[in-house]
């Protein structure tokens, strides 16, 4: 902009000694003055003319139809090859292109609150969506628990291990033998935890502690164990490749929550994005890949009580 601006202003310049040249040959009598002086004067003005509509031009603010349409969308890593062939489909329906980031979400929230340019986040847990409410870089009326996960526990493709019945008190650490146990980061990335939090309910995570070998994010501990460099690893369901080896049981006071929202500095077209989150198509891809989609809730209110009827 600073650049037009100069220019327009060696235009003027110019514009303004054509007028003094004019002004200097105005008292000349003969034709050929009469003649240069009406062109001139014409194209002078038609010179101020447009000096004076290109700076108006330059001085006004873009308007939003000339903005890029294109969202960015922070994600949990387990989201990536649902919510590829996802917003691959938005983008289809509506022009507007998503540029998708999948990390752990508490790296994610963290370049957020940063000033990484993000539209939407979509965390694999509750924890770091409400740290981004916080922070205030999380827009918390457009917030919506959007999908349900479940833990399994799977092992390499050539491993012996057939089936373990995950329940209170499951020897996991013989299961696991001299090796270690891939999962998330237990004190930061949500399947790890997830996985911490089911191993304490069930009574094993002492037994297991100095075995778990902790993954930056979930698609790393699955990657870990397809190699075989774990005999065991503790992912979500959709991103198994494999047969899981056992599935841990619903825990209805900790289930796992995939929350969606804008940003608070978040694009137009990001309010349209969350929606088509929520439509039927959308709905079918995330069941296709293995999320539980949660029903939409049909208000703010809390239920504090019940009735007896």
């Amino acid at each position: 902009m600073r650049a037009g601006w100069i220019i327009y202003a060696i235009f003027g310049v110019l514009v303004c000694l054509l007028v003094r040249w004019v002004a200097t040959q105005w008292k000349v009598k003969s034709t050929e003055a009469e003649n240069l002086r009406i062109s001139g004067l014409i194209l002078g003005f038609v010179a101020f003319v447009f000096v004076v509509d290109q700076g108006v031009r330059l001085a006004l603010p873009i308007a939003p139809h000339s903005q890029d349409k294109t969202i960015t969308v922070f994600a949990a890593a387990s989201m990536k090859n649902a919510l590829d062939d996802v917003n691959e489909t938005f983008t289809r329906r509506t022009g507007i292109k998503v540029v998708a980031s999948y990390d752990a979400s508490s790296a994610l929230i963290k370049q957020i609150e940063g000033g990484a340019p993000a539209d939407a986040f979509i965390s694999a847990d509750l924890k770091w969506m409400d740290y981004g409410v916080e922070k205030k870089v999380v827009n918390e009326s457009t917030r919506i628990n959007l999908l349900g996960n479940v833990l399994v526990l799977i092992a390499g493709k050539d491993s012996k291990i057939d089936h373990v019945d995950i329940e209170p008190g499951f020897d996991l650490a013989e299961f696991a033998g001299d090796g270690r146990i891939a999962t998330g980061d237990v004190e930061e990335v949500p399947v790890g935890l997830y996985a911490k939090a089911e191993l304490e309910r069930l009574g094993v995570w002492l037994s297991v502690t100095s075995k778990m070998a902790m993954m930056v994010n979930v698609r790393a501990a699955l990657a870990c164990t397809a190699r075989r460099d774990v005999p065991l690893g503790i992912v979500y369901a959709t991103d198994a490749k494999i047969e899981p080896g056992g599935v841990f049981p619903d825990n209805p006071n900790d289930p796992i929550v995939y929350p969606v929202a804008a940003t608070v500095n978040a694009k137009p077209g990001t309010t349209q994005y969350l929606a088509f989150l929520r439509s039927a198509e959308a709905t079918s891809m995330f069941e296709g890949y293995g999320f539980s989609v949660l029903p939409e809730p049909i208000s703010n209110e809390r239920v504090i009580g019940d009735f007896a009827h």
